[in-house]
C-alpha cells in the first residue's frame, strides 16, 4: 500500500508541479489563449498566478514531508488541498461546457482522495 501511495503522490506531484509552474511562468495573455485553458479568461491574472503557486506548494507538500519525515501529516493535507482545487476546476469546466476536461479533474480528485485516505489512515512512509 505504501508503494501505491508513493506512486500516486509522485504522479500527482509531477502533474501539479508542471501545471503550477506553467501558470506562474507563462504570461496570463498567452495562457488564456492556450487550447484547453480558456477557463483563465474567467479569472483575474492575480488569481491564476495564486492558483499556480498553490499547485506548486501542494506538489511539494505531497513529497517532501514524507521523504524528510518532517511533519508528515502535511502530505494528506496537501492531497486534500489539491483535491479541493480540482473540485473547483471541475465545476468551472462543467459550467463552461467542457465536460471532457472535467474527466481529468475527476481522476485527480480520485488520486487525491486515495492519498489523503491512505496517509490519514496511518500507512507508514517507509
Amino acid at each position: 500500500m505504501n508503494i501505491a501511495l508513493w506512486i500516486v503522490a509522485g504522479l500527482m506531484a509531477a502533474g501539479f508541479l508542471f501545471a503550477g509552474a506553467n501558470k506562474l511562468l507563462t504570461s496570463y495573455e498567452k495562457l488564456a489563449q492556450t487550447p484547453g485553458a480558456g477557463w483563465a479568461n474567467d479569472f483575474s491574472p492575480a488569481f491564476v498566478k495564486l492558483l499556480g503557486a498553490f499547485e506548486v506548494l501542494g506538489a511539494v507538500g505531497l513529497i517532501l514531508p514524507g521523504v524528510l519525515n518532517i511533519v508528515p501529516v502535511l502530505v494528506p493535507i496537501a492531497a486534500v488541498g489539491l483535491g479541493v482545487i480540482q473540485v473547483g476546476a471541475a465545476i468551472t469546466e462543467l459550467r463552461r461546457g467542457e465536460a471532457a476536461h472535467a474527466v481529468i479533474n475527476l481522476v485527480y480528485i480520485a488520486a487525491a482522495v486515495f492519498v489523503a485516505w491512505g496517509r490519514f489512515s496511518g500507512v507508514p512512509f517507509g
